[in-house]
Order: structure tokens, then sequence, then C-alpha cells
């Protein structure tokens, strides 16, 4: 399963990706606003840290300004994927979009038919938004599930982007239930290596060595 970091923060995307555990990112509107800085800054420095792709929001609401934006923001890098979002004028924008060879992600997904639509108009990726079914008590692994089947049963390239993970149990699950990429906020992923047993397993090998050294430095005096 691939990883991308979730944020539109170049600062963090550059310690994660010098690790080389990244391979894309996703942002939006909000992500961009918290920034601070000028849109098309943000993502350009994005594009040339990160080789894999990384999506870019179009704000419009109408298909044709969708598609107008998205052609704009395609020309940023040969790496920016435009995400849309999941309604009747995305889905015609994404219908349009695909045959340009553009490559798009379809957002906001909530319910497994609103995937088979994104994949049968020709989106490059759907993203489920699992957190927020969980919100409302609804199991956002299960959507990751019959999206997994939908696309296999019916030879569908489409890959499913795990989306609004709050925790490393979400990562654990989707990646069990054969989800192609999870996007991850920055601030999760260092979670992904981190583990209190591992701190004080450490903590005792080092306190261990610690008093072998002194020991041997005894016997040398």
């Amino acid at each position: 399963m691939k990883i991308f970091a979730d944020t539109a923060n170049v600062e963090e995307i550059k310690k994660i990706n010098e690790m080389g555990l990244i391979d894309g990112v996703t942002t939006n509107p909000t992500l961009v606003a918290r920034e601070g800085k000028d849109w098309e800054t943000v993502e350009k420095q994005i594009c040339e840290i990160v080789d894999g792709p990384v999506s870019a929001e179009v704000t419009a609401s109408d298909s044709e300004g969708m598609i107008k934006q998205a052609r704009e923001l395609s020309g940023w890098a040969d790496n920016i994927v435009v995400k849309i979002p999941m309604t009747a004028e995305g889905l015609k924008a994404v219908n349009v979009l695909s045959k340009e060879g553009i490559k798009t992600n379809v957002t906001l997904v909530f319910s497994a038919a609103q995937g088979l639509l994104a994949a049968k108009v020709g989106a490059t990726y759907v993203s489920p938004f699992l957190g927020r079914l969980d919100d409302i008590g609804t199991s956002g692994i299960e959507l990751v599930e019959k999206l997994r089947q939908l696309f296999d049963n019916y030879g569908y390239e489409t890959e499913i982007i795990a989306a609004s993970i709050r925790h490393v149990q979400h990562v654990e699950q989707v990646a069990l239930a054969g989800c192609d990429i999870a996007t991850i906020p920055g601030k999760l992923i260092p979670k992904l290596w981190e583990h209190p047993l591992t701190d004080k397993g450490l903590a005792t090998f080092e306190k261990d060595w610690a008093e072998f050294e002194q020991l041997q430095k005894q016997k040398g005096e």
C-alpha cells in the first residue's frame, strides 16, 4: 500500500520525504489556507519535493469552472492530480478531463455507489472519507472493502485513497482491506513508527550497555 501525506506544510513534507516514506501528497483548500501562502506557490514547491502524485483541489462548483481550473492546475507540474468533488457537476468534469488525459482524484466519497460512478467516468483515484463516516456511526473501513470488491469485480483501474485517516488503526485496517493508498495527516505519520514498548526496550538496552561498559572500564583499571 502506498502512503500519501495529507498536508500542505512544505517543511513537514520535506522531513517525511527524506525518510523515503511517502509516495505522494494530497492537499485541499483548507490545508492550503492554513499555510497563509499563495496557492500556486505552495503546490509547485510540494511538486518539486515529491516525485509522486500531488493532489490539488478545484474550488469551482460548476463543471465548466472545474474543467477550466483543472486544465490550469495540471499545467503547474507534471505530477499534479486534480481533486474534483463528488457531485453531478464533478462527474461531468471528470468525464471530460479523463478523456484529455488529466489525472483526477474524486474526493468526498461516502458511498460505494459514488465510488462506482467516479470510476465509471474515468477517475484516476477516489477518496472515501473514513473518519467522517465513523463520526456518524457508519463504518469507513466497510466502504473501502466494498470499493475494493467493486473495482476488482469490474476491472476498474481507479485507485482507492483512504482519506480522513484519524489513527494508526485506520492505516492498518485499510491496508488489510486491500486499499491502494492511505493519505495520512503529517502529524499522524510519526505515530506509525512510534510505540511505547519500543521506547521502553531501547531505554533498557542503553542502560544495560552503559552498565556493561562501566564494568569493562573497571576491569581495565
